[in-house]
């Protein structure tokens, strides 16, 4: 099948052509003639499924329609939430290239940067509204934006946007929503308290399960080494030391940790920074785009602030830190070996973490190859009682991460 058989007007297949664009993605074929129907969605698809696509052509089609019925001034028609200023980012510019012949604009509001530009773009008339909820509240509370003229709705990367405490800023948002809307809903992951909310923003959807969690691309190669805390930075620099690893993404748990590692590799010689909420926005930016000009070698991310990072052809993903949560090692991943293309994960994998590799391995249904050849082996070597305070606190990080991720409360131990 190809994007012209769905039915999608001349001026956006002109665009997805200029782009290469001939054959939709899975997601794509099954969303685009469902809201071109008018039809709620409540999507599960990964990050790198072609989504966003999914919900931007459609909605370009039925604004640049309507705006041939209707010549009244510019209102915004249609509001897209995400959770990141990155996603927010990404989705403004998918919209600006696939309607670059409709006419339709669009911008994006999101926290981290003066909002100067961001209100003057506002004052001069949008179609369509990016927004993180921080910032779209705080413009709604000063008068810049008014949400009564919405007809297109889209909710995207809820879990995440759960994950990250927005709840209470979403029921709010929805609550200012004209009742006649068409609504938009995706998720990567579908636990009970997602189906929960879709059922107050989607009326009658149609259901859409593309790519599911527990599945990686066949396209990546999965490689495991085994090492000790203590050793896995001299592990790292041991890998890279492989040329052919011109260009990787690597996660780490936390903003620090993110920062140690990046000092570390510049202290090496090898080109890196650190990617993460605390940065500056326009440092953010700056970073991304050298990371995706070739300029840094080694992107060192968080999980948050690595959504949004959408490299074509990036070959490799590094593990430092493996996630207490099983889905998201298959988000990370996800970030190599799009459309097709081949791509690596490495994983580097300490003592504590060995529980995570035995949920990842049975969540994927795959046992990660293990590379023997490794000059830093796990060892039952006992830490040191500095080692042991950091891996406590560490450790209770990550049990906050883990409930987090599931809103369930802990159980104390007695």
């Amino acid at each position: 099948m190809q994007f012209k058989d769905l039915k999608i007007i001349e001026p956006i297949l002109k665009a997805l052509k200029e782009e290469n664009y001939t054959e939709p993605t899975p997601i794509q074929e099954k969303a685009i003639p469902l809201i071109l129907r008018g039809n709620d969605v409540l999507g599960s698809a990964q990050t790198g499924t072609g989504k966003t696509a999914a919900f931007a052509i459609p909605i370009l089609q039925h604004l640049f329609l309507d705006s041939k019925k209707n010549n009244s001034p510019r209102k915004i028609k249609s509001l897209i939430i995400t959770p990141t200023r990155e996603l927010a980012i990404q989705i403004g510019i998918s919209f600006s290239v696939y309607g670059k012949f409709t006419g339709v604009k669009n911008t994006a509001v999101f926290g981290g940067v003066k909002q100067g530009a961001q209100t003057d773009a506002l004052r001069n008339g949008v179609d369509i509204l990016v927004a993180t909820p921080g910032r779209l509240l705080d413009l709604m509370n000063q008068g810049f934006i008014s949400l009564n003229t919405i007809e297109y709705f889209v909710l995207d990367e809820a879990d995440r946007m759960l994950d990250m405490g927005f709840i209470n800023d979403i029921k709010k948002i929805i609550a200012t929503l004209p009742a006649k809307r068409q609504s938009l809903f995706f998720s990567a992951t579908m636990p009970d308290n997602i189906v929960k909310l879709s059922r107050k923003i989607l009326t009658n959807p149609q259901k859409i399960d593309v790519s599911p969690i527990s599945s990686t691309a066949e396209t990546i190669r999965q490689y495991l080494y085994y090492t000790n805390r203590i050793t896995k930075k001299d592990l790292l620099l041991h890998i890279l030391q492989d040329k052919e690893i011109d260009q990787a993404l690597l996660f780490s748990r936390t903003k620090h940790g993110a920062d140690k590692i990046a000092r570390n590799l510049k202290k090496n010689r090898i080109n890196s920074a650190a990617i993460h909420g605390d940065k500056a926005q326009n440092n953010r930016q700056k970073v991304l785009a050298q990371f995706k000009a070739g300029q840094i070698r080694v992107l060192v991310a968080t999980d948050i602030a690595a959504r949004g990072i959408d490299i074509d052809k990036l070959k490799y993903v590094i593990n430092y830190d493996i996630p207490n949560v099983a889905e998201t090692y298959v988000h990370r991943i996800g970030r190599s070996g799009r459309a097709g293309e081949e791509g690596n994960a490495i994983s580097l994998c300490e003592p504590e973490e060995n529980v995570f590799i035995r949920d990842i391995e049975k969540l994927i249904n795959l046992k990660i190859r293990v590379i023997r050849e490794n000059p830093f082996p796990q060892t039952e070597k006992p830490m040191t009682q500095n080692e042991k305070k950091e891996w406590e606190k560490e450790k209770l990080q990550r049990k906050r991460d883990y409930f987090a991720a599931r809103k369930e409360k802990p159980v104390r131990s007695r």
